[in-house]
């Protein structure tokens, strides 16, 4: 797509294709979603072979390759959140509030779809069709803004989709990508009267980026610097599981464990805590009080005397850090201080320290003996979902089908004047 191209038709037409998605009915949306899933996965060795090309360009030891990399297997999980999607209920045209006023006067508060939705998005394939699933099953048309790093795979992406589209005898602007360069993504994020919503998906950088820049509106998604305090009356055998988990599950994903807070009190459990982490070759930064038990108890070439920059960072990469403290009071304080307020944990039996740590924590996704790996749309029960929201007006925690709508007014009388 060339520069005039890009500035002169994907408004218009996106425009055009969220217009016409007020004539396709939720049995036809259901219809085009099963199909999809089943194309993705008939046109998997092409999309691979397209993945296989923006691999080559990356080094391995890149912490976005794993979030770059489809697979076989990944794909039929792409196209088993598809059908999930589809199996859900729409979302658009609920009546959220009804009245009748003295004078007659029927007020109705209804969802409505946003319109068009754009992403920004970094070296995630998958989020292609995540984001066009859910905007599609919710009434929006999407302009997708993905990074150089991963356009060739969603070029096969997004073509497969189109030609799904296409096939129903609906638009295929219904889903736009978007050149790969800076251009492209100032030119999305001045769209206005065009574009409803902006959503980042990405590294803190791209999100702050996007929010210093936009023009239209922006949910905040996707950084996550997140904390597990394991509590003066933790169980050592659930802790050690839910931070191994948390970490090292996915450790490219924004919902892995950056920084372990445990109590003074339990500094003897913390070789034992960390020890399965050392097959997994993770590189734990140690304050001084954690560094001194670890020390001749975790491998040396794994283990490094934290610094400032230690906390607060969002690793994406086997590495983690791990601040004592002496009561539960300076762990959420010292959470506080450097969460993104994405997902915090604690690992604790007493009722007392948990309750407070639910109160006081600021955060989308506050977790009790759970690994934070599971703030994810799909585990919550939604399907998909198009982000983690970090903020809190409009939506907080996995946005999925109920969050990409918004809502208006319907009054109806029968000749009311207003005296």
């Amino acid at each position: 797509m060339n520069s005039n191209t890009t500035q002169s038709n994907w408004k218009q037409n996106s425009v055009k294709a969220s217009r016409s998605l007020n004539f396709v009915n939720d049995e036809m949306i259901n219809v085009v979603l099963f199909a999809l899933a089943d194309e993705a996965v008939l046109q998997t060795d092409q999309i691979l072979l397209e993945n296989a090309k923006d691999l080559a360009a990356m080094d391995k030891s890149n912490p976005m390759y794993d979030r770059l990399l489809l697979s076989k297997e990944r794909i039929e999980g792409i196209a088993a959140d598809i059908r999930n999607v589809a199996s859900l209920t729409s979302p658009f045209g609920k009546t959220l509030m009804e009245t009748e006023r003295p004078n007659g006067m029927k007020i109705s508060k209804v969802t409505v779809p946003f319109g068009v939705v754009g992403i920004i998005y970094e070296a995630r394939p998958n989020v292609s069709f995540d984001v066009f699933s859910l905007c599609f099953k919710s009434g929006n048309a999407c302009v997708l803004k993905g990074g150089t790093d991963a356009h060739n795979s969603n070029s096969a992406i997004v073509k497969v989709i189109q030609s799904v589209l296409e096939k129903f005898g609906l638009d295929k602007n219904i889903v736009t990508l978007l050149p790969a360069g800076r251009e492209a993504t100032a030119e999305l994020m001045n769209a206005v009267g065009i574009v409803d919503v902006i959503i980042p998906r990405g590294g803190k950088g791209l999100i702050e980026f996007v929010r210093d820049n936009s023009r239209i509106p922006v949910i905040e998604t996707g950084a996550g610097i997140c904390h597990t305090y394991f509590d003066e009356n933790g169980d050592l055998e659930k802790g050690k599981e839910i931070i191994f988990n948390a970490k090292t599950r996915r450790v490219s994903v924004c919902n892995a464990l950056d920084c372990l807070v445990i109590h003074e009190k339990r500094l003897t459990d913390l070789a034992e805590i960390c020890k399965k982490l050392a097959t997994k070759k993770v590189i734990i930064y140690a304050d001084v009080k954690a560094y001194t038990f670890l020390n001749g108890n975790y491998p040396s070439e794994l283990l490094q005397k934290a610094t400032d920059e230690s906390y607060g960072t969002e690793f994406l990469d086997y590495k983690m850090s791990v601040k004592t403290v002496s009561s539960i009071q300076e762990a959420i304080d010292h959470i506080s201080t450097y969460s993104s307020k994405h997902s915090e944990c604690i690992v604790s039996e007493n009722e007392k320290a948990i309750s407070l740590f639910d109160k006081m924590v600021d955060a989308a996704c506050v977790y009790t003996n759970v690994s934070t790996a599971f703030t994810d749309g799909a585990q919550f029960g939604l399907g998909a979902e198009i982000g983690i929201s970090t903020q809190k007006l409009h939506a907080r925690g996995p946005m999925a089908l109920e969050e990409l709508c918004s809502y208006k007014w319907i009054i109806k009388g029968d000749g009311l004047i207003r005296s």
